[in-house]
């Protein structure tokens, strides 16, 4: 591998077991999705988003990454081009391998990072809790929404949509090359009584269903698959973001170590 690789798939076999040792027994899986994210941002945000915040993380704790899983459950984007959708039970059933396989060759703490937000984060809970409960792991699920409450109301965003300022904003900063912010198209939220799919959301809500495509198609035509407002992103505000949920997960990293 190269010196600097954090990169399971980029180590011998012969690495991965010096990598086991020096790590403390942990490794850290991103999983996220291909899935249409506007006009402005490339399929795979999601799984760039987990990417990035492992490959740092992983860099300052030296611990290995797996390689990421590209697909997700993502049934209310298949109005638009490019999406492929997994069924999640599916999925919970490839997580589960994936960290049985590694635990079999001495891995015991996992850090699963979810890149998809609220919709990947039930089938990783179920795969989770079995781990758990048929291997003896320790394991933790990250979510990038859920680890940034504390920041976002100082970035002047708005709540978590798809394809919005938040993921633009990091996107901006990490992979810039991918984003075409002059094609971007505010989509601010609706008003919805009683629900809403933001972590941060403190009134009252009804539990996250995702919607049908026939249900999506009308909003995402008009908005060319954007509910927010990408115009807010800033390269300046991706950073803020990007570090403080980079520190979080090397806390995160470190807890699970220190439970050994």
């Amino acid at each position: 591998m190269t010196d600097d690789s954090v990169w399971l798939q980029d180590m011998t076999w012969e690495e991965i077991q010096e990598k086991i040792q020096i790590s403390s027994k942990t490794i850290l899986l991103p999983f996220g999705s291909t899935e249409q994210h506007g006009p402005h941002l490339p399929l795979g945000t999601d799984t760039m988003v987990a990417m990035t915040l492992a490959e740092d993380a992983a860099s300052k704790t030296n611990v290995p990454v797996a390689p990421p899983l590209w697909f997700g459950w993502s049934p209310h984007h298949m109005v638009l081009p490019g999406t492929i959708t997994i069924r999640p039970e599916i999925l919970a059933e490839m997580a589960f391998d994936i960290i049985s396989s590694l635990h079999h060759h001495g891995f015991e703490n996992f850090v699963l990072i979810n890149g998809h937000r609220i919709v990947n984060i039930t089938w990783m809970q179920m795969a989770g809790e079995r781990a758990k409960r048929e291997l003896g792991v320790k394991l933790a699920i990250f979510d990038p929404a859920y680890m940034s409450k504390t920041i976002t109301d100082q970035l002047g965003w708005g709540a978590v949509g798809h394809a919005e300022e938040i993921e633009g904003s990091h996107m901006m900063y990490r992979y810039p090359d991918l984003v075409k912010m002059d094609r971007a198209i505010d989509n601010p939220h609706p008003n919805a009584k009683l629900y809403s799919v933001d972590p941060s959301y403190r009134e009252d809500t009804l539990c996250y269903v995702p919607s049908s495509p026939e249900e999506m198609k009308k909003l995402t035509l008009k908005s060319k698959g954007t509910t927010g407002e990408p115009s807010k992103a800033t390269l300046e505000g991706g950073k803020i973001y990007h570090d403080h949920l980079v520190s979080r997960l090397v806390q995160v990293i470190t807890m699970l170590q220190e439970k050994n």
